[in-house]
């Protein structure tokens, strides 16, 4: 079963991403350790794509690999 897009959101805010806002249901998350921002669509209790979720994945896991050890 595929997560929410509000789960999406909440793991990129608790990683440190910020919203920078976006046009109509497009959030765009920027992170200072990360190059591109990650683009999340659609209302927040919607199924999040398969795509969507990669997206996040990848981004998380940036954050960490640039992490001081």
């Amino acid at each position: 079963m595929p997560r929410k897009v509000r789960e999406l959101i909440r793991d990129l805010e608790r990683a440190g991403f910020v919203n920078r806002g976006g046009k109509g249901s497009h959030r765009n998350f920027i992170h200072p350790k990360v190059i591109k921002p990650i683009t999340v669509s659609g209302k927040e209790g919607a199924d999040a794509l398969h795509y969507q979720e990669r997206s996040v994945r990848l981004g998380l896991e940036e954050v960490k690999k640039n992490e001081p050890r």
